[in-house]
């Protein structure tokens, strides 16, 4: 089977890209026009593999995603390429308008017209996956029932409301051009090759640094967490089995407060870094409250029930395993987090 990944150098990108051709049979080629949050370097143990292709190309680029698609003739696209910084949408909303809607929509037709010159098998076997969010349905209150694929949508912030958007293109030329589909909105990821700017990145990076961690409010804002190993897992068992139309949320099952995630990953740095190697007794004393992030969504939670039930996945990593292996492996890479603000420093 051949598979298109688009923002295959992303964080979750590059784990799905690593997996598909590392674990499975499958061709893969990578669409990344590689911004500040994707290179190649997340994928370097993957570069000279025979089943694995990489194309530097913006989404937004009709000809070069035609002549893409065209020569490499996907069995499945899974699109996961867009803008996903939530302060960056705030203070640079243009840059996520341009990603996740103009984007997805050439995606979209350039896709479909692929699709309508296949052949009766191929088109039966051809499938679009769309990687979403939980940020479109909105926030909820403490004492909620967590979203499930039916909950409205309420996006809050610029980069949720484009996200939505997208997802709203997609299902359409589902439903007027017949475009065979799947749509899956998952939670909170964490796990190795992750931007230092998300927070528990930034935490471990500061922490390790002597830096101040900042916290946004009083920190009680509570989010579903999820270890990127088992995100990637869910996608491919969608895009393999989900079937035509279904939207499918893929959550972690792990609630917590970002102050009790920030307090429990000092923690662990405090057990794994000798306390003769800083200038203070714990990391914890790092922490500093800062001003709330602009509309700051309280609380979000997802059910997994329709992809447990429906597609028999559910997340093999706990918490604790994927938090510690996340810390061991900042800990050992600490130069690709140099390289990477470097990198975006340079393009800034």
């Amino acid at each position: 089977m051949n598979i298109l990944v688009t923002g295959g150098s992303g964080f979750i990108g590059s784990a799905l890209v690593k997996y598909l051709v590392q674990e499975t049979e499958h061709n893969v080629m990578n669409l990344d026009k590689n911004t500040y949050a994707g290179d190649e370097i997340s994928n370097f143990s993957i570069n000279n593999c025979p089943n694995y292709t990489f194309k530097k190309i913006d989404i937004c680029d009709k000809n070069a995603v035609s002549k893409a698609i065209n020569s490499f003739k996907p069995d499945r696209i899974i699109h996961l390429a867009a803008e996903s910084h939530v302060d960056n949408s705030i203070s640079s909303p243009a840059k996520f308008i341009e990603s996740n809607i103009i984007g997805t929509y050439t995606l979209l037709i350039e896709a479909l017209s692929y699709y309508e010159n296949l052949s009766i098998p191929k088109k039966e076997s051809f499938k679009f996956h769309h990687v979403s969010t939980d940020e479109v349905y909105g926030d909820l209150n403490f004492e909620d029932e967590p979203f499930t694929e039916d909950s409205r949508y309420d996006p809050s912030s610029p980069y949720s409301a484009s996200k939505a958007s997208s997802d709203h293109l997609v299902r359409s030329w589902y439903r007027t051009y017949g475009l065979p589909i799947v749509v899956s909105n998952c939670s909170n990821n964490y796990g190795p090759f992750q931007f230092p700017e998300k927070l528990i990145p930034l935490t471990i990076h500061n922490a390790v640094n002597g830096k101040h961690i900042p916290i946004y409010g009083n920190g009680q804002q509570v989010r579903d967490w999820i270890y990127v190993q088992d995100h990637i897992e869910a996608l491919y068992v969608v895009a393999l089995r989900g079937e035509i139309g279904e939207t499918y949320n893929i959550g972690g099952n792990c609630e917590k407060s970002n102050l009790e995630l920030v307090r429990l990953i000092c923690s662990k740095l405090d057990k794994l870094l000798p306390i003769n190697s800083r200038k203070f007794k714990k990391h914890e004393s790092l922490i500093r409250f800062v001003e709330d992030r602009k509309g700051h969504d309280k609380r979000y939670a997802i059910n997994t029930n329709r992809i447990v039930k429906n597609l028999k996945w559910q997340p093999r990593f706990s918490f604790d395993d994927g938090i510690e292996q996340t810390i061991e492996w900042y800990l050992d890479n600490s130069s690709w987090c140099e390289i990477m603000v470097a990198k975006k420093n340079a393009k800034n």
